[in-house]
């Protein structure tokens, strides 16, 4: 079992992921290197099913406010310096009916999150970090 583990920062190495995680090196190219998830989402999750959930549930990386992650696949962004690549989302899986909330699985569809690969990187703290989207090399 993989615990989750809040933390207020974290070292993120390119092209490896975040120091200490689960998938830290897990293969060349991984595209899940850092999953972000939409705070504004996870807020609807919770006036939808009724409850004080815990965004550690949905099993992402990171939580960001403030932009539309769908919008940020095929591009790369910073964060503090950090810069990603948006890859994919991160289509929601059946388990998180169990470990959110039943049906969550569905109300998630086009809304799940962000794969992301690091270009370079960094240290990402919690706080204002400003999101960047840098134009196309």
């Amino acid at each position: 079992m993989h615990p989750i583990i809040e933390c207020e920062s974290a070292e993120l190495v390119a092209g490896k992921g975040i120091v200490g995680d689960r998938y830290f090196d897990f293969k060349e190219d991984y595209k899940a290197q850092v999953t972000f998830f939409d705070q504004a989402v996870h807020d609807e999750v919770c006036r939808e099913f009724g409850a004080e959930l815990s965004p550690l549930g949905y099993r992402r990386n990171v939580l960001l406010s403030g932009v539309d992650l769908n919008t940020l696949i095929g591009k790369r962004f910073a964060i503090d310096g950090v810069v990603f690549q948006g890859v994919e989302e991160c289509t929601p899986c059946h388990w998180l009916n169990d470990a959110v909330a039943p049906g969550v699985e569905d109300f998630l569809k086009g809304r799940g999150g962000l794969r992301t690969r690091i270009i370079e990187g960094g240290m990402l703290r919690v706080g204002q970090g400003v999101i960047e989207v840098l134009r196309s090399e």
